[in-house]
């Protein structure tokens, strides 16, 4: 990866377990930090996939 798209990255959170998203606010480290690592691992897996779409329910776009 040569470069970093951010409006990729940005999908991919948004694509990622709700409890993630809701998790890094929470009041407790612990379940900061594990939702951290849950985002941390939606984009990981974004990066090894290529090119398709975060969510099967999306389109992909031809840029």
């Amino acid at each position: 990866m040569d470069k970093i798209d951010t409006a990729r990255v940005a999908e991919t959170i948004l694509a990622a377990p709700g409890w993630a998203r809701v998790g890094i606010t929470a009041p407790t480290s612990h379940i900061r930090v594990e939702a951290a690592f849950e985002l941390a691992r939606a984009i990981v897996e974004s990066v090894r996939a290529g090119a398709e779409p975060a969510s099967p329910d999306q389109l992909g776009l031809s840029l």
